[in-house]
């Protein structure tokens, strides 16, 4: 793996938390580090996986927003390209050369469909996600004011809730609408089951997928009776990717947390009852922390609070450690439980964050890490593409 090479003139502490060949111990905290040995062994396997299985993996970029990541995935994983959630981010991926950028998302903003519109001047294939028949037009018309051409996913409401249309006769009527657009072609369907990946149960997450899948089935030969065959049919996550790639229905994945990581996915039993986190994947990323006070004998505090990472899913756990655990934080300040008193100031703890997509959007930098000393720095490339 390749370190940039380009970090003349820049200061550790305050442009980057650390530089190509310092010891870990030597690291400027709070920062995401990455353990590439993990991280490889993670993509490498979801590659095979996707592989034997006959599937494609369009990996979720919305998790890392990492160019570099995205490369990776693509070289070891044999990813075919990535999803994004909006047209800014995706624009980082294109204007890096990947050629395959699927927004896993609505675009109804005149603005930013003209921007989506734009981008396969950059040499990408774009396909975005359609949930109103009334979204068509504004599509065509800007993919023809550039000369260029979008696909279209229709997606599918198959139990998140969220976006996508519930019926097969809506499905039915926009992928007509696309095939008949011009600068639009109806590529398939998007069917991502977001609200059972993080269920803890195996059968419970089943379940779910078990009746999403007999609902895109339903779609699937609707379009197939009136020649409109979707060529591809995407979804699937890291809490259920095996229950998309057995059903004989969908044909691409879109897994992302699986390279990372975090503490609410690790959480999540398998088929035989085990935490994914303790045989399926491994954790990759982590936030570097260090003690600055232990003012009070049983608590340490560290200076990875609120701005370091996303608590939505919950608090961070102490990597590898039974006898300290991080309890709280505010804005600056974590607090860690020690009962003993066994931290020192200036200790260095891996924290695993609850949920590994909004703490990354915080950072600048991955640090990756291997024996003990820093190999390469990646930027968070689309950090703050929110439009």
């Amino acid at each position: 793996m390749n370190a940039p090479t380009n970090f003349e003139g820049m200061e550790v502490g305050f442009d980057v938390p650390a530089l190509p060949g310092m010891d870990v111990a030597d690291i400027q905290t709070p920062c995401l580090i990455l353990d590439l040995d993990a991280l490889e062994r993670n993509v490498k396997k979801m590659g095979d996986y996707a592989r034997d299985h006959g599937m494609r993996h369009r990996a979720h970029g919305k998790m890392h927003k990492s160019v570099d990541v995205l490369r990776l995935q693509m070289e070891l994983g044999g990813a075919v390209g990535v999803c994004c959630q909006k047209v800014s981010e995706a624009e980082v991926f294109a204007r890096a050369g990947i050629k395959e950028i699927l927004v896993s998302n609505q675009v109804r903003d005149p603005a930013k469909i003209d921007r989506l519109a734009r981008l396969p001047k950059l040499g990408a294939e774009m396909i975005v996600c359609v949930d109103d028949v009334d979204n068509i037009a504004d599509l065509s018309a800007a993919a023809q004011k550039h000369g260029t051409e979008l696909g279209v996913f229709v997606e599918i409401d198959c139990g998140a809730g969220r976006c996508g249309v519930t019926t097969t006769e809506a499905v039915v009527e926009i992928a007509k609408a696309a095939d008949a657009a011009p600068g639009l072609t109806f590529k398939g369907l998007q069917a991502y089951q977001g609200a059972m990946q993080h269920m803890d149960d195996f059968d419970a997450r089943k379940a779910k997928l078990d009746a999403a899948i007999a609902q895109v089935t339903d779609a699937v030969e609707a379009l197939t009776e009136i020649g409109l065959k979707p060529e591809l049919v995407s979804g699937g996550g890291t809490g259920s990717y095996y229950f998309e790639s057995n059903s004989g229905v969908y044909n691409e994945l879109q897994c992302g947390s699986y390279a990372f990581m975090d503490a609410d996915y690790g959480r999540i039993h398998d088929q035989d009852g085990n935490r994914i986190d303790q045989g399926e994947w491994e954790n990759a990323l982590f936030i570097l922390t260090s003690v600055m006070s232990h003012a009070k004998p049983d608590k340490a505090i560290v200076d990875a609070g609120l701005k370091a990472q996303s608590v939505d899913s919950g608090l961070p756990f102490i990597y590898g450690r039974d006898d300290v655990k991080y309890i709280k934080c505010s804005d600056e300040h974590g607090v860690v439980d020690d009962p003993q008193g066994v931290l020192a100031i200036n200790e260095k703890l891996r924290l695993v964050p609850g949920h590994c997509d909004p703490t990354c959007n915080v950072h600048d930098w991955y640090v990756g890490i291997r024996n003990g000393k820093v190999e390469t720095l990646w930027p968070v490339s689309a950090r703050g593409k929110g439009y």
